[in-house]
């Protein structure tokens, strides 16, 4: 594979696990996993210390969660101030926990038993910058973010006005969980436009990467509510 590979880190208290995922996440592939960790207070150092594209994490683990993790890492809170995607990987389809897994910065999620095809393209998304969210929980997650989410501060409604009808358009779209492919086959425009769009959009609403993006859709009503939902 062209490239240097994504340098990816694990992170999970069961080592069969640790081991299934790297059996899938193989260098020829175009990945490299540069450091495993077994339980959330061991991801601050190793993030630090192998500065990785991705960070593949479980959320329920003995010491700390890795929504603490998570939430430690995105907010910048380890040394160097590194903080990489997170890529939520997890049994549970609890809508409640999924949906705090976005607040506390995830990138998104993929179920522990997704095919393995759909891990490689979650992480080679995630890398590269988009946002992944399981189809086959996505609906339920944003309904129970919106109902259990406390009103975001600030004036969304005025960060709004500040885009486009369209840019308005691509926003809906980040946060039905679409990536900048399907969002240039939706609004049939081309992946160039797609990701000036999303540049504008970033710099209007004042978030840093699309994750901050797909909250900001859930949090201010920008993703219309599922159907019977």
């Amino acid at each position: 594979m062209d490239g240097d590979p994504i340098r990816v880190v694990l992170v999970d208290d069961q080592e069969l696990v640790r081991s299934g995922l790297r059996r899938i996440l193989r260098r020829r592939d175009g990945f490299e996993i540069v450091a495993e960790c077994g339980d959330g207070d061991e991801v601050p150092a190793a993030v630090a210390a192998a500065e990785p594209d991705v960070v593949v994490m479980d959320l329920r683990m003995k010491r700390v969660s890795g929504m603490t993790a998570t939430r430690q890492l995105r907010a910048g809170d380890t040394p160097e101030r590194t903080n990489p995607p997170v890529l939520v990987l997890t049994t549970f389809r609890d809508e409640e926990l999924l949906s705090e897994a976005l607040r506390a910065g995830a990138a998104g999620f993929v179920l522990k038993d997704s095919p393995a095809e759909e891990l490689i393209r979650a992480v080679r998304l995630v890398a590269a910058g988009e946002a992944v969210l399981d189809p086959a929980v996505t609906g339920r997650v944003l309904d129970a973010y919106r109902s259990s989410s406390p009103p975001p501060p600030g004036d969304g409604a005025a960060a709004l006005d500040r885009l486009t009808a369209r840019e308005r358009t691509v926003l809906e779209l980040i946060g039905r969980g679409l990536t900048n492919d399907e969002i240039a086959a939706e609004l049939v425009i081309s992946v160039v436009t797609v990701k000036s769009h999303i540049g504008k959009i970033f710099r209007a609403l004042d978030v840093r990467d699309r994750a901050a993006a797909v909250v900001f859709a859930f949090d201010h009503g920008v993703v219309a509510p599922r159907a019977g939902g």
